[in-house]
């Protein structure tokens, strides 16, 4: 449901400009509209195209400044429940459902009660440290999902509208050529109106590349806050309370064992 209106306010935004935009242009019979209007079919592909990249890149910026943000909420809570809570399950159990701070203590959980049978060929100190770690790896793909397309967009989006201008000028000076006049209003006019094409271009792709930036600097800091977690969390686990109680003695027997020096 979050999604979907997401996507509406996109759209309605993108739609917005595009009516500012042309009612800025008044009478003007050269601009975007008589552009649209002019134009061949690949010429229309190339807008809504660019258009659609716009709007999916506000989408992904969008959606995850509110995916961070939840994190950031998520850490908060974690701090402030989870370790007061008298076992890693108590406090697994106060955090909210969807919470990744829940998620990893359920990870280290159940890898220390998998610690049995050939798992026992690893050591309990790395076998947690590989379950924390991967449980950390997937709340980071989860939380960098997206931002390949704002990569693709700022990469791409400034040859798309460069593609629509060469098409727009060949079909002006086709067209040029075609009616034998060559005069300064005939040739400025469609050239000027096909440049439109690199200068969408240009405007879809820097919110993409500013975007993908800013989040990505701000993935690192909330990542930060979820292998601090992670960090704690299995020191706690090598203390064996959340074993039975054979697993809790190998587990802490193993722990004391590795602090030992060779």
């Amino acid at each position: 449901m979050q999604r979907h209106m997401n996507v509406r306010l996109v759209l309605a935004f993108t739609g917005l400009l595009l009516s500012t935009a042309a009612q800025a242009q008044g009478d003007n019979p050269y601009g975007v509209g008589s552009l649209w209007a002019q134009s061949d079919a690949v010429a229309k592909g190339v807008l809504a195209i660019l258009a659609l990249m716009s709007a999916g890149s506000w989408y992904v910026i969008a959606t995850k400044l509110l995916e961070q943000a939840r994190l950031g909420r998520q850490a908060k809570q974690a701090a402030r429940e989870f370790w007061s809570a008298g076992t890693v399950r108590a406090g697994a159990e106060q955090l909210p459902e969807r919470s990744a701070f829940r998620f990893i203590a359920q990870a280290g959980l159940q890898a220390a009660h998998k610690h049995r049978g050939v798992h026992t060929r690893v050591d309990f100190n790395d076998w947690i440290d590989l379950a924390l770690h991967r449980a950390a790896e997937r709340v980071q793909r989860r939380l960098s999902a997206g931002l390949s397309l704002l990569a693709t967009v700022g990469s791409t989006s400034p040859f798309v509208g460069l593609f629509g201008t060469v098409w727009g000028i060949y079909h002006a000076l086709t067209a040029i050529g075609a009616a034998g006049q060559a005069s300064i209003d005939k040739v400025a006019g469609p050239v000027g109106e096909a440049l439109i094409m690199t200068a969408i271009g240009l405007a879809v792709a820097v919110p993409a590349v500013l975007g993908y930036n800013w989040l990505l600097r701000r993935n690192a800091a909330a990542m930060d806050e979820v292998r601090d977690f992670a960090g704690e969390l299995h020191a706690v686990l090598l203390g064996g309370e959340e074993l039975p109680a054979h697993e809790a003695a190998d587990a802490t027997a193993a722990a004391a064992g590795q602090l030992q020096p060779a």
